[in-house]
């Protein structure tokens, strides 16, 4: 598996999870708004903001109708068509820089999706860290390669693949001599239910692909993010707004700040509490071993005395002989004068 580094974090399991902060169109148009979300996202502490970078004509046909015009019930875009929601969503090309020097301002990574191959050329000439490769085109295998060509890291959403579809794309990457993968486990609904998540993928697809893998979370709140780390996530995207309640195309499913910052402090927190595989006392708790339970005499004793129920405790501290020696020495004698307190001990016995 190859080391996988974008911009100054290396990502892996032996590093805190990469945490990815996705604007999408969450901006309405606004830079002035694009460039707040950068602003809070870094003080919520996320490592990288991700933009989208397409137009509407990029995406798709300027017709209105037929298959070109949302009906799904479900959807959170019902009674859009396709083009009208790109128009509304795009981030403009020439926001572009000046959100990415906001983010170096700030120490945060900048990168983007690209759609098509002119985004993956405009993108070049910002000199990109890394490429995302969304959901909807890890079918696009052109794309995969004009991005894979670049040499730079590249990570794929899985959302809706099959093991052939994942396979054929993570192929198109290494036959570009590019190594520098990451999938992400992807439910490619909105919102997502933690029921429809199965993340025990992750693990599986670590495996089966040789790949760093993450999660592009689209569940609401951080509870899926953060079991996906205990099962190997190395990175989290969760989409970001300054307020779900000011809206947005993809406000809904958005983390608001307080919410991103939680995401990144319980994400690490989760991540170091992994550790390694260990049995018995950790450095940390030698000096609980003292408030273990133990053998103690339980009233005054003479010598000669019989160790009964009556007069042998199990209790703390751990300074007497185990409780599992208790019915041994049940029926002995103690062979001096013992005063209450006194910690069992084989010396003490005839």
């Amino acid at each position: 598996m190859c080391k996988v580094q974008i911009g100054n974090r290396i990502i892996g399991k032996d590093e805190k999870p990469f945490i990815i902060a996705e604007m999408s169109g969450n901006h309405n148009q606004s830079l002035e708004r694009a460039l707040k979300i950068v602003d809070l996202a870094a003080e919520a502490g996320v490592d990288a903001i991700k933009l989208q970078t397409y137009t509407p004509e990029t995406m798709t046909l300027d017709i209105h109708t037929g298959e070109f015009f949302i009906e799904n019930d479900t959807s959170l875009w019902k009674g859009q068509s396709l083009y009208n929601l790109y128009k509304e969503a795009y981030t403009p090309w020439e926001w572009h820089e000046e959100i990415f020097n906001r983010c170096k301002e700030l120490g945060i990574i900048a990168f983007s999706s690209p759609f098509d191959e002119t985004a993956v050329d405009f993108l070049e000439t910002l000199d990109v860290p890394a490429y995302k490769i969304a959901s909807f085109e890890n079918v696009d295998i052109p794309l995969i390669k004009k991005v894979a060509a670049t040499g730079k890291p590249i990570i794929i959403s899985t959302g809706m693949a099959t093991v052939a579809e994942i396979d054929e794309a993570v192929q198109a990457v290494r036959e570009q001599g590019n190594n520098q993968i990451i999938l992400l486990k992807c439910t490619s609904t909105y919102p997502a239910t933690p029921e429809n998540s199965n993340i025990y993928t992750i693990p599986h697809m670590k495996d089966l692909f040789r790949t760093e893998v993450g999660l592009s979370d689209h569940t609401m709140g951080i509870g899926t993010s953060i079991a996906a780390v205990t099962l190997g996530a190395v990175v989290i995207e969760k989409h970001f707004t300054i307020s779900r309640a000011e809206g947005g195309v993809d406000a809904a499913f958005s983390l608001e700040p307080q919410e991103m910052k939680m995401l990144v402090e319980e994400t690490n927190r989760a991540w170091k509490s992994l550790g390694s595989i260990i049995y018995g006392p950790t450095e940390a708790e030698v000096s609980s071993l003292d408030h273990r339970r133990s053998l103690y005499i339980g009233k005054d004793l003479k010598s000669g005395d019989v160790l009964t129920r009556e007069n042998v405790r199990v209790v703390r501290p751990g300074h007497g002989l185990p409780p599992k020696y208790l019915e041994l020495v049940l029926g002995k004698n103690v062979k001096k004068d013992v005063l209450k307190g006194t910690p069992v001990s084989w010396e003490l016995l005839l």
